[in-house]
């Protein structure tokens, strides 16, 4: 399973949202790359990266922050704003390994099919859910869609990795929402990354062994907990196995 410590930009810095709601962020660098400096050092495979302008304006605002990220050595898993495919190939032409579209895969399945088909393991549709229903544009507005609907259509739709977001525990540091987790892993045929309320190693830890259970949770990511002191990335990569 592996670790992607996480980098959220909202106006140039890296920030955290409690919840994703952008009136309770906390920012803690004002240039992004100091923790993706951090974080390759500490020998992270991934880092996992989110333009919250994209996500809220609809477009991605921080590309240039992306190529100097993509520089240092890890892969960079990318989202926020990826609403069509020409801004998926910008962040692919800039240095991102991996795209993560969100609002437009819940609402035009014949998009998803064609990015799936084209992009394959490069392509993550992100699953962001508020009570078990999908939310989009930057977790604005909640759709009729269950996750777990979205779950198991995506992975029949060929994509091959979603990333799971529980909204109400993201930024909480309250652990996962493990029901939910579970709920969406039984249904889901791609691998699923786990994302929202992890709060140290022991939750990775927890995580590493519920994949054991459930082969396709192949992903664990992790952002304030990092930024507030409970966890390093060195000692996430030993609980999970990588080092």
């Amino acid at each position: 399973m592996i670790v992607y410590p996480a980098i959220d930009i909202r106006g140039g810095r890296c920030v955290r949202l409690s919840q994703g709601r952008d009136d309770a962020r906390t920012n803690y660098y004002e240039d992004p790359v100091e923790p993706a400096i951090q974080f390759a050092q500490a020998g992270a495979e991934w880092i996992h990266v989110v333009d919250l302008d994209g996500a809220f304006g609809g477009a991605p605002l921080n590309l240039a922050t992306l190529a100097r990220i993509a520089q240092l050595g890890p892969k960079i898993q990318f989202g926020g704003g990826m609403r069509d495919r020409a801004l998926a190939e910008s962040a692919y032409a800039t240095g991102a390994s991996r795209v993560v579209i969100g609002t437009r895969a819940a609402t035009d399945p014949a998009f998803l099919r064609e990015m799936a088909k084209s992009h394959g393991p490069r392509l993550a549709v992100g699953i962001d859910a508020k009570d078990g229903l999908v939310a989009v544009k930057g977790w604005t507005a909640v759709t009729a869609l269950k996750a777990t609907e979205f779950a198991q259509e995506a992975g029949e739709l060929g994509v091959s990795t979603v990333i799971y977001t529980d909204i109400a525990t993201d930024g909480m540091l309250t652990g996962p929402n493990w029901k939910s987790l579970e709920e969406v892993l039984k249904v889901c045929p791609c691998g699923v990354i786990a994302s929202g309320g992890v709060s140290g190693v022991e939750d990775v830890a927890r995580l590493a062994e519920m994949a054991k259970a459930y082969p396709n949770l192949v992903g664990a990511i992790v952002g304030k907990a990092l930024y507030e002191g409970r966890c390093d990335v060195a000692g996430l990569l030993k609980a999970t196995g990588e080092r």
